[in-house]
């Protein structure tokens, strides 16, 4: 375990926490990301919608590793990606780990959580 990581992550959530409300976990934090991504703000999604949201942030999230690139939106304005290379057999430790990387990096890179907050 990274501990490094998971204090930085830690750090992250109890930030969103403050905006959000309590219990922002790793799943939460990916439709938070769908959400955002979309573009369309908070609404009442159906169960398939929310599964969309969640593929749309992990689309998101690993594009910049090389895994996914974005390709359009269709007429609701839903992004749709291309599968660039299939991600390697992870543990789920591993997998967390990829996860809450790629988060930390895009709330910087999106401007909604500076680094100087999670050091």
């Amino acid at each position: 375990m990274d501990h490094a990581l998971e204090e930085r992550f830690q750090k992250l959530k109890l930030h969103l926490e403050k905006d959000f409300g309590d219990g922002m976990d790793v799943q939460a934090l990916l439709f938070l990301i769908g959400v955002n991504e979309l573009g369309i703000g908070h609404r009442n999604f159906s169960k398939q919608e929310k599964t969309d949201l969640l593929h749309i942030a992990i689309c998101t999230l690993l594009e910049p590793y090389g895994y996914y690139e974005f390709e359009y939106r269709d007429d609701e304005n839903w992004p749709h990606f291309k599968l660039l290379k299939q991600l390697p057999s992870l543990s789920h430790s591993e997998q967390q780990h990829l996860i809450k990387e790629a988060m930390l990096d895009y709330f910087i890179e999106n401007g909604y959580y500076s680094e100087e907050q999670i050091i």
